[in-house]
């Protein structure tokens, strides 16, 4: 080697290599403080790398870096290059044993220390803290069965509270064998590099597992249950409603709920490492309360709903949400709270959904005897009627607006087979519908309303046909079923056969109304009935006597229609729904124009012998006169078919009392 080989950093003298490899140590990794490469001051890059004195030599040869101890703490640099080319065949060949041998010793150890367990678990293997390492599968199932005591009962604490569980209640069980095979599995995955290392640092790192323990989980889950059911304080959440007028924030109360997940966890730790010891119960605090600035930015958000709605709709049918209501829905966390919308949703949606409906038509004796319309089936979007009902709910409190309505969202199947596929008729469609209730009747009228309805369901109206009332109704008497109720007859208020008759022709009326029908005769009653505005506005009765008065309308439609009534004596309610061919016409109407208001005569008291002195009995009720007036027009197309002015001029009426003057009782 030449005198160029190691240089030294701060006086580059040459040093011979060769009398520094007298000094042989070892095999290496480039380690110490050598660095390859560019080294600052050398003469050379790349070839060579600079080692300090103290540290160890390092020279590449074959693929290993081959080490010597340094002389002095000093910095010299090595041409690796030049060095490795000048090593003689002695110093190789002592590399070589060295090397051979280190390698024999190292396989013979581990071979040596895999014999050792062959059959047996590893050593420093402890399974809920007893020791099975070096023992084979038996000796480890024998020893951890006759070591470890398996409890009748574990006991939790918690809230003040002590719980003793048997054992026996949940089928605890332990597996000593099963447990003696996951000690023994320890490095024994397969895994050849992944088992040696764990096996070496077995040497170093001793390791604890638990015991294999089954049980049935359910019981086990009903049991922690009824715990915390008997530790937990349900909290109280926030609240705020609309009380007399005024605004009321209930800031709520914290409460506790056992943390079930983290107790399941910490029984299956303390049976598993064969604890033996009380458990203790994890409780959580559940604290939604309001800070007092809360509660006041609540109120305030509050106080925007008061006198406004919204109206949710679908079809015929619409669901009014007061401001009582709305004021539940503010929350102060989230904006809305998702409880109470999704309460209101359910409601409607349960409401609202429906299967879909394939049609039914029998026709005999001249009339649909049973008729059942093809309807879609219905399902609320619940997320999407959500959605609308927090956007509707954030305009009601930025706006001024005092309601919003809008659509239920919803999604339709059709049905198997549409209306039209099983009549030759023309019926297909629903064309007009009209609405009444009767809350208050007495059970005689809320039977003749029922029986007039059953007796006008199901007519079939020809196109150009004229429909009467009376006509079709027929003869309105006790010997055809009627009972006696109140009706207006020469002037009074009496009991009379047929009595809420006319409530199945005011309802009829409206659905003419609403199918833009031309009506030829209708008359208002001699007064104004409250049955007639329950869920109208004034104006829209038909009153009915056969012979006379009679309402009567006209099919001009091209199709037939059939009249379907339904009468629900539980809700008194009546519905009658007309079903045709639609030609697109349009009908509205206006709002009813109420003037020449007057007062009821005083009331009115009669003597009655037939009543025992001191008993007084009303007979007929005071309403208020006035004329009610307003438009009905028809279009199709934009041109109007059809109108008429309707007036109703309703007599001021007297309350009439009996006053008793027979015999007392």
């Amino acid at each position: 080697m030449t005198k160029k080989a190691i240089t030294r950093r701060t006086n580059p003298a040459p040093i011979n290599i060769n009398a520094l490899g007298k000094r042989f140590f070892g095999v290496g990794t480039i380690g110490g403080d050598i660095g390859c490469g560019c080294t600052p001051g050398a003469e050379t890059c790349g070839t060579g790398g600079w080692l300090k004195e103290g540290s160890f030599w390092y020279i590449f040869f074959g693929g290993i870096f081959v080490s010597w101890p340094s002389i002095s703490s000093k910095w010299y640099h090595i041409d690796v290059r030049r060095s490795i080319l000048h090593l003689t065949k002695k110093q190789v060949k002592k590399f070589a044993w060295v090397a051979f041998f280190t390698v024999t010793v190292v396989l013979s150890a581990f071979t040596t220390y895999f014999l050792l367990f062959t059959g047996k678990v590893y050593p420093n293997i402890s399974v809920a803290g007893i020791k099975t390492g070096g023992l084979s599968l038996n000796d480890a199932a024998t020893l951890l069965s006759s070591s470890i005591y398996v409890p009748q009962k574990i006991q939790l604490v918690g809230a003040g509270q002590t719980f003793n569980i048997d054992a026996k209640d949940f089928d605890l069980r332990y597996d000593f064998a099963g447990s003696a095979q996951r000690g023994f599995n320890i490095t024994r995955t397969g895994n050849f590099f992944y088992d040696l290392t764990e096996r070496v640092n077995l040497l170093f790192k001793p390791k604890n597992i638990g015991l294999a323990v089954s049980f049935d989980e359910n019981k086990l889950e009903k049991i922690i249950s009824v715990i915390s059911g008997q530790i937990s304080v349900d909290p109280v959440e926030p609240s705020i409603k609309l009380d007399n007028g005024n605004i009321a924030v209930n800031v709520g109360v914290a409460g506790t709920e056992v943390n079930g997940k983290a107790l399941r966890m910490a029984i299956g730790q303390n049976l598993s490492l064969a604890k033996n010891q009380d458990i203790e119960i994890p409780i959580n605090v559940v604290d939604h309360t309001l800070m007092p600035n809360e509660a006041e930015q609540l109120k305030a958000r509050a106080e925007k709903y008061i006198g406004k709605s919204l109206l949710l709709k679908f079809e015929y049918s619409s669901f009014p949400l007061t401001d009582k209501d709305l004021i539940k829905m503010v929350d102060y966390l989230t904006g809305f709270s998702n409880q109470s919308l999704d309460l209101v949703i359910s409601d409607i949606a349960s409401k609202v959904n429906r299967d879909p409906q394939n049609p039914k038509f029998i026709f005999e004796n001249g009339r649909v005897t049973e008729f059942q319309p093809a309807l879609d089936g219905i399902r609320v979007d619940n997320e999407s009627l959500k959605a609308k009902t927090i956007y509707s709910l954030n305009q009601i409190e930025s706006g001024s607006d005092k309601t919003i309505a809008f659509d239920i969202p919803v999604l339709r199947t059709p049905p198997e087979v549409t209306t039209d596929k099983i009549n030759n008729m023309g019926i297909k469609e629903l064309i007009g519908r009209g609405t009444s209730t009767y809350f208050h009747s007495i059970p005689s009228r809320v039977h003749n309303v029922s029986l007039a309805a059953s007796r006008i369901n199901g007519t079939l109206v020809k196109p150009g046909d004229t429909f009467s009332f009376n006509d079709t109704l027929g003869d309105v008497s006790q010997f055809t079923g009627y009972q006696q109720a109140y009706i207006i007859s020469e002037g009074k208020t009496i009991l009379g056969d047929g009595g809420g008759v006319c409530q199945v022709s005011t309802t009829l009326f409206r659905s003419v109304l609403n199918a833009g029908l031309p009506v030829i005769e209708r008359q208002a009653h001699a007064y104004r009935v409250g049955y007639y505005e329950q869920n109208s506005p004034p104006g829209f009765d038909a009153t009915v006597y056969g012979p006379s008065p009679d309402f009567k309308f006209k099919n001009d439609t091209p199709a037939y229609i059939l009249i379907e009534a339904n009468a629900d004596p539980k809700n008194l309610s009546l519905v009658f729904e007309l079903y045709g061919t639609s030609d697109k016409r349009i009908a509205t109407t206006t709002k009813p124009i109420v003037t020449n208001i007057s007062a009821p005569p005083e009331d009115l008291y009669q003597d009655d012998p037939t009543l025992p002195t001191g008993t007084v009995k009303q007979v007929d009720y005071k309403a208020w006169g006035a004329k009610v007036t307003f438009n009905y027009s028809v279009k199709r197309d934009g041109a109007e078919i059809y109108s008429k002015t309707f007036i109703s001029n309703y007599r001021p009426w007297q309350a009439i009392y009996l006053r008793g003057t027979g015999p007392a009782i």
